[in-house]
């Protein structure tokens, strides 16, 4: 629930970061001018990237939760079986471990967006976020009944 609460209060903030900095552009471009005007224009379409950027992730952490509670209703979550360090961090042995048999699992069942949400898990304990951000959108893709291309 934290990081819900963290996401709407970042979101909201790069919100008004964006309305703010286009207001800017909107007033540079009002004096009419043709170097401000180009200013202004160059300015607006940094907002806009930015909300781009905002929409596309939220819906990435919209999907990638409803996958979730889908895989948790079906009683297919993987199970947190990770060593910890006395301080708590993923003992990296024990992640690379899960890593190879939720990596087997998917080589076995490469359309099954259930075995690609889990190998997404097992980057993400292993630190690997790149790649985790990867098998994540080939499960919604495959979940989502859409093509996918081979990896």
């Amino acid at each position: 629930m934290r990081a819900k609460i963290s996401y709407v209060i970042t979101a909201a903030v790069l919100v008004f970061y964006f309305a703010l900095v286009g207001s800017r552009g909107v007033m540079l471009i009002g004096t009419g001018t043709p170097l401000t005007v180009t200013f202004g224009v160059a300015v607006l379409i940094l907002p806009v990237i930015g909300l781009w950027f905002l929409w596309k992730n939220t819906q990435f952490v919209r999907k990638a939760n409803q996958l979730a509670a889908e895989l948790d209703a079906e009683g297919g979550l993987p199970v947190d079986e990770l060593k910890r360090t006395p301080s708590g961090r993923v003992d990296r042995d024990s992640a690379d471990e899960v890593f190879a048999l939720r990596k087997a699992e998917t080589e076995d069942a490469p359309g099954d967006w259930r075995s690609w949400f889990r190998l997404a898990v097992a980057y993400h304990d292993a630190r690997d976020t790149p790649r985790a951000r990867k098998a994540m959108q080939r499960a919604i893709a495959l979940h989502d009944g859409k093509h996918v291309e081979a990896a």
